[in-house]
């Protein structure tokens, strides 16, 4: 199996820790926007990118996978009315960390793990049933391999498995 990015933040144990109107210093979460391209067109084919695993998915992972995304479908592409990008979760759960000295004689200035609530130091998204939906991207029938090819390159992006599912909109698509 290959090695995956993120192995400190990937698996979570504990409740999910959202009350940001009582965490003060909460940095906001990298990703800004959520639908790219053309909402409202006929298109012909649903491409899910779809998580096989629990665990969580930082917020600066989740906007990589859809800068990449976005990239590569719109080089392939090449106009931004021809797709519709939609990242479907929202990182919601606040990282804390108890940072710790690492230097000469720092075990005389810390404390160590007493009090070691720890400091916000990002989000994440908390995946917690397997099939949830990541990312969709909807495009004509032209395009479908170009759409898959920016979801696998996105998906390198991300510390959870993925699955990539094409769902055909029209009947004539079903039929084929």
């Amino acid at each position: 199996m290959p090695l995956r990015p993120g192995r400190c933040y990937r698996h979570f144990s504990g409740p999910a820790y959202t009350r940001k109107e009582y965490i003060p210093g909460v940095p906001m979460p990298k990703i800004t926007k959520f639908t790219m391209g053309t909402a409202n067109k006929d298109y012909d084919y649903e491409v899910r990118m779809i998580v096989k695993e629990l665990g969580q998915i930082r917020h600066n992972a989740l906007e990589a996978a859809r800068v990449m995304a976005l990239k590569r479908i719109s080089k392939l592409v090449g106009n931004e009315t021809d797709f519709f990008l939609w990242v479907l979760k929202y990182p919601h759960h606040v990282l804390r960390e108890n940072k710790m000295m690492a230097f000469a004689g720092a075990d005389r200035l810390q404390d160590g793990m007493r009090l070691s609530f720890g400091k916000p130091i990002g989000t994440a998204v908390r995946i917690v049933k397997q099939g949830d939906v990541l990312m969709i991207l909807r495009v004509k029938k032209e395009h479908l391999a170009f759409a898959k090819e920016a979801f696998e390159v996105a998906s390198k992006k991300l510390p959870l498995d993925v699955e990539i599912v094409i769902t055909p909109l029209k009947q004539e698509a079903k039929t084929q």
